[in-house]
């Protein structure tokens, strides 16, 4: 991370000049500029690239656990389910990780714009080589390259998405739902798609067909950056020249020491997940410890910073059960779901299509809720609370299925958990993204919405490591503890939510 200038402005822009055909967002005036469904006009081309990209990593994700554990007469590589689930934790949770590179090279050297549009390609080439390369040759390729060029896109698209709105613009969660539903636009027909060229010509068809995917979002988004305002091309915070030599001394270091911990067998197959997970909470410490302790932020961006603490917290814990829809849920519906559609089999990987759609219908309604309240919706932590809450209800509801064997779920109960997974969702990760905008100090605007992301990550990979814990005959006891403690933790929230409203110093 490096410690923060302190001769910079905030806000200065040292990666070239401004498009001129950009417009500042304190040149003009953001209400008046209703283009895209009522939001500024710029939304629609984060809002494509955003869409291809998820089209491609979650039709990717699709099939990666399954092909990971299948037999190799199956087209798989044959691991067992528990180092499968584990890698897929890890690997989730080093995309959402790897936001930090991302947002400090965005903040310190390139401006979330560029970031945006190099790791964009960073992703293409990952799923081109999962694509083209066989074996587990092709897996570490290319989940490398999609984690990092992932991790470089989700924060700073984001960031961008903050820009075209002033902190107290009413429409802000409503255009972050909105970019929301271009996610869940490109998750609902990644896996459909991946999944059925998967089970018709083979898995590698169907990471080629993620590949295609986000070359055409690439395309879309080539055409339509220069529209966004200067603000997204801005490095807030720009290195000086005289620490780039200790950066890349730095990086490079860092490069050697993965290196000799994977070639010594250190870091594994089976214990990556942990790996990780150690990572993560390393990293946020220290990006709370850094960003609380800057000389540069103001007393109340401090108090901000302080309020946003129970918030990572709560969503830590939702996003621990959240994201087994990609381990234990895969597994579940590969083993024990009746996939059966008038006598035909679908793919596993649909399943994980049902949530998006849910997103779809949802996000709009949820979009104009909060825009029809206006100041009268409950605030971010009630949010956060309820998400929380309602996301250990829907584990609950695993219970009076749990313990049945082959086909024994019907598909319409999985469709109702998985519709209470989404009203969950839609009351934290959409809040999320914009209360880490909103909360954000000048000096690290990006880097708060990797903070956030960084909760993603450390859920994303605890659900990995939970993974390991799942079988069919503890399921009782697994859904039953998982689910009573997000309650819990929700409850706690809603009761101490007055004194994080307090902290986060007029923002709601």
């Amino acid at each position: 991370m490096g410690e923060q200038d302190e001769t910079m402005e905030p806000g200065r822009a040292d990666a070239g000049p401004p498009d001129p055909a950009a417009t500042s967002v304190a040149d003009r005036d953001t209400r008046g500029d209703r283009g895209f469904f009522g939001q500024p006009r710029a939304l629609v081309h984060i809002f494509g690239v955003e869409m291809w990209e998820r089209f491609s990593f979650y039709g990717m994700q699709g099939i990666l656990l399954i092909y990971l554990y299948y037999s190799a007469t199956d087209g798989g590589l044959g691991m067992d389910e528990v180092s499968a689930a584990g890698i897929v934790g890890a690997y989730g949770g080093g995309v959402y990780l790897s936001t930090i590179l991302g947002a400090w090279i965005a903040d310190r050297l390139l401006g979330s714009e560029r970031v945006l549009f190099i790791s964009a390609i960073v992703i293409m080439a990952g799923h081109i080589a999962l694509a083209l390369i066989p074996g587990f040759w092709g897996v570490g390729i290319g989940l490398i390259l999609v984690a990092f060029g992932s991790g470089g896109l989700k924060a700073n698209a984001t960031s961008v998405v903050g820009t075209l709105y002033d902190e107290h613009d009413p429409r802000r969660d409503a255009g972050f739902s909105l970019f929301y539903l271009g996610i869940n636009l490109g998750a609902f027909l990644g896996p459909l798609l991946t999944g059925l060229l998967q089970t018709t010509l083979g898995f590698h068809w169907g990471f080629g067909l993620a590949a295609v995917g986000m070359a055409i979002g690439l395309t879309q988004y080539a055409f339509g950056r220069k529209s966004l305002p200067a603000e997204a091309s801005a490095v807030p915070n720009p290195l000086p020249a005289n620490r780039r030599g200790l950066v890349i001394a730095i990086g490079a270091a860092s490069v050697v020491v993965i290196l000799v911990l994977v070639l010594t067998g250190l870091v594994n197959a089976t214990n990556l997940v942990s790996w990780v997970i150690g990572a993560t909470i390393a990293a946020a410490i220290a990006y709370f410890a850094v960003i609380l302790a800057s000389r540069g932020i103001t007393a109340v961006e401090r108090s901000r910073v302080y309020g946003f603490i129970p918030l990572f917290i709560a969503s830590v814990a939702f996003w621990s059960l959240y994201q087994q829809q990609f381990t234990v849920l895969t597994i579940y519906s590969d083993k024990q779901l009746n996939r059966d559609l008038f006598g035909w089999e679908m793919p596993v990987s649909w399943v994980q299509s049902i949530n998006p759609i849910f997103i779809i219908v949802l996000s709009g309604v949820f979009a104009a809720i909060w825009t029809k309240l206006g100041d009268r919706q409950p605030s971010t932590p009630i949010k956060f609370a309820l998400g929380t809450a309602i996301m250990g209800v829907a584990f609950l509801l695993f219970i009076p299925f749990a313990g049945g064997g082959p086909n024994s779920t019907p598909l319409l109960a999985i469709v109702g958990i998985l519709l209470v997974f989404t009203v969950a969702e839609l009351l934290l990760s959409p809040v999320g993204l914009s209360v880490a905008t909103k909360l954000a100090p000048a000096r690290f605007h990006t880097q708060m919405v990797a903070l956030f992301f960084l909760s993603v990550a450390l859920g994303t990979a605890i659900s990995g490591r939970l993974a390991e814990l799942y079988s069919p005959e503890t399921e009782v006891g697994y859904f039953g503890l998982l689910g009573g403690i997000a309650i819990v933790l929700g409850i706690a929230l809603a009761v101490g939510s007055r004194g994080v409203l307090k902290l986060m110093a007029g923002v709601r």
